[in-house]
């Protein structure tokens, strides 16, 4: 249908934008993280790489076409850390290389001495020793879980304390469960990095005050997740060979040292008893009130609109012309037509109707 006419739009009064925060909830049992897809030894939904750096975690066997990507599992400590100068490390300077990548990516540099960041437990990032995490557990989400970021206040992961025959018995052990839920959606409990927003894992204690231990931080834009060494006991027995080989078991120091990165990351995700968070799409959209004033768009030039030089849609010829209005288009200051948008049904108009249509384009 040709047009022979446009009504302008004023961009005060007929333009806004609006943004809308849609969540979705993601539950991930520990199975799924270790145990449903084969023991520990031969998990077919987890993904090690010749590199050894990280771990790749899936929700069904990662050969199979239906397998999504969960998240990415990996460890590391800093050069300060005590840990770097123990004898027979295994994977020192992948570890080192891992926690600085990491740190440097979500904190940046210290204004100074131009080192990069370590981690902290608290908000006040003065890179305070008493509040360093310095020896640390990575959780990279994937954005297909993640979204455009993790909602703040939504984030609980329950990790078992204890020996790995038993991690999560009451027995030298327990499940602690870790919560950003005194994080508030105004940023007045976040932290803001050069790697977005980032809130504290409390201890959840069982009231509403949280803590007062924190055993980690999570990054809401970046959708990683820091857990510190220190939440397991030195006493924690934890594997001492990658796969299992027969070999003894070691505390969690020792485990940071002389084991692989992999092996390590085999020793959390047995542990992992339960985590969940919310995700967050942002939806911006642009709204357009369409005025359409009572004088206006009464005819049709659409060629079937008459015939015999009457108009179709009338039955008396004294009537006032009638027209209905199906499609709405966006034009360019060019007259360019740039997008359309169909009505749900045809909507009658008359000289006695004015009326606003409201369009909405989302992106």
């Amino acid at each position: 249908m040709p047009v022979t006419n446009y009504e302008s739009l004023n961009t005060t009064t007929d333009i806004t934008t609006t943004k809308t925060l849609l969540h979705e909830a993601i539950p991930l049992t520990g199975t799924i993280v270790s145990g449903t897809y084969g023991n520990w030894t031969s998990e077919t939904n987890v993904k090690n790489y010749t590199h050894g750096q990280f771990q790749s975690v899936y929700d069904y066997p990662f050969l199979s076409s239906s397998a999504n990507h969960i998240f990415d599992i990996t460890m590391g400590y800093d050069e300060s850390s005590v840990l770097s100068s123990s004898v027979n490390p295994a994977q020192r300077s992948k570890k080192i290389n891992m926690y600085n990548e990491i740190s440097q990516v979500l904190l940046g540099y210290t204004g100074s001495s131009n080192q990069v960041r370590l981690f902290e437990n608290d908000l006040v990032l003065d890179q305070s020793a008493a509040n360093l995490m310095k020896d640390c557990y990575f959780l990279s989400f994937s954005r297909l879980l993640t979204k455009d970021q993790v909602k703040k206040g939504s984030m609980s992961l329950k990790i078992g304390t204890g020996s790995w025959a038993l991690p999560f018995a009451s027995t030298g052990g327990s499940i602690l469960t870790l919560t950003d839920a005194s994080a508030s959606s105004d940023g007045s409990s976040t932290q803001d990095t050069i790697g977005g927003q980032y809130g504290l894992l409390y201890e959840d204690n069982g009231n509403s005050t949280y803590g007062p231990n924190v055993y980690g931080v999570v990054f809401y834009q970046a959708g990683i997740v820091v857990v510190t060494g220190s939440i397991f006991s030195s006493s924690a027995t934890f594997m001492s060979k990658a796969y299992g080989d027969g070999g003894g078991y070691m505390g969690l120091s020792g485990s940071f040292v002389s084991q692989s990165i992999s092996g390590n990351c085999d020793a959390l995700r047995h542990r992992l008893y339960n985590l969940s968070f919310n995700n967050t799409t942002e939806i911006n959209s642009t709204i357009y009130f369409c005025r359409v004033p009572h004088n206006k768009y009464n005819y049709s030039s659409n060629p079937t609109y008459t015939s015999g030089s009457k108009i179709q849609v009338k039955n008396v010829s004294s009537d006032n012309p009638v027209s209905y209005i199906t499609t709405i288009g966006l034009y360019s200051s060019n007259n360019e037509l740039l997008a359309t948008a169909k009505l749900s049904e045809p909507l009658k108009k008359g000289p006695s109707t004015d009326m606003t249509l409201r369009v909405r384009l989302d992106y």
